[in-house]
């Protein structure tokens, strides 16, 4: 399972697909991070939190 920025969709699928693991489970957050701050990138991660836990738990 892995977590990218929604900029990358078509990247994780290919890339994934690639490396033989087309149905990794993947998780988008909204794009751009690298000038969010601290406050948002909580926000993010907390609205990822509940798809992340399920994605590795099931």
């Amino acid at each position: 399972m892995f977590v990218a920025s929604d900029q990358f969709v078509d990247a994780a699928v290919a890339q994934s697909t690639s490396l033989g693991f087309p149905a990794a489970a993947r998780v988008f957050t909204p794009h751009p991070i690298q000038d969010r701050t601290d406050e948002e990138m909580v926000a993010y991660a907390d609205a990822a939190f509940d798809q992340i836990l399920a994605s590795i738990t099931s």
